[in-house]
């Protein structure tokens, strides 16, 4: 089986989303990332992955390889509908139209609402060390606190555009406490911050939107005790933030879910165990 991901071309309104795809049989897995990362974020997945279902993993508008338009409000509804672009497309080349949704950090609101809105085409809804809504427990990272916080936000901005060796020494910082392995964490996080920088904008404009999100989808609870997909919610339970108290509140929620803690992975838990992540993925 070739195991080398293809590129698929898909627009979203007047802008190109980057995303690829590689080959398998089945309903399609969906790996989404949150920020400040990138599709790089599931490299280590991707081997363990690959031959068990096609894998599609893309860029938000924004971020990585896609479209960076200058302006543009990006927001987790607008991420949704990033996402919807891409189901559509995954369904025209494949010619299926359930996906495996699979989110991580800031992609749960987008994956999980489109999932409402969408149940019949989803297979399966992977949740990874992500949120939805506020809840006990739910703690921001140092790093998002400072540029979602209303009252220091726009001085932590300013700041970071005047002394950019800050910026860069926070990112790795906060970025290199999710990855366990410092051999992994080195080219990791390095490959992730060239990327970040030209998608500063995006970054900052949806830790504006970050706090009206967890608040808002509060009003979706019943949505989603009503939701009948099977879910599966896997964490790494080292990771302080979204911790294994937001995981199991998570899992609570949803009629038919399973929840594994996985002992020895943080933040990045696909990073952290790939082969665990994969086998729980698609069992």
């Amino acid at each position: 089986m070739d195991r080398t991901p293809r590129a698929l071309a898909v627009s979203r309104g007047p802008y190109r989303l980057y995303v690829e795809v590689l080959g398998g049989t089945g309903a399609p897995v969906v790996l989404m990332h949150g920020f400040p990362d990138n599709v790089h974020l599931y490299d280590r997945l991707l081997p363990p992955l690959a031959g068990r279902r096609p894998v599609v993993r893309f860029d938000f508008l924004g971020w990585g390889r896609s479209d960076k338009p200058p302006g543009y409000p990006y927001t987790s509804a607008n991420q949704a509908g990033d996402l919807d672009a891409v189901a559509d497309a995954v369904a025209t080349r494949l010619g299926t139209d359930q996906v495996v949704l699979v989110a991580h950090d800031a992609s749960g609101p987008p994956a999980i609402d489109w999932a409402l809105s969408n149940p019949s085409r989803v297979a399966a809804l992977v949740l990874l060390n992500t949120y939805y809504h506020w809840m006990p427990g739910l703690r921001r990272p140092p790093a998002i606190a400072l540029y979602s916080t209303p009252v220091v936000r726009a001085a932590a901005r300013a700041v970071a555009r005047r002394w950019p060796d800050l910026d860069r020494r926070l990112y790795v910082w906060q970025v290199g406490g999710f990855i366990r392995d410092p051999e992994v964490r080195r080219p990791l996080v390095a490959h992730l911050y060239e990327q970040y920088l030209s998608a500063r904008p995006a970054f900052w404009r949806l830790n504006d939107d970050l706090l009206a999100t967890v608040l808002s989808r509060r009003r979706r609870i019943g949505a989603l005790r009503r939701f009948s997909p099977p879910v599966r919610v896997i964490f790494g339970a080292r990771d302080r933030y979204l911790n294994p108290k937001v995981a199991r509140r998570l899992a609570a929620l949803f009629p038919n879910s399973e929840l594994h803690l996985l002992d020895t992975a943080g933040h990045y838990v696909q990073v952290d165990e790939p082969r665990q992540v994969a086998e729980l993925i698609a069992p």
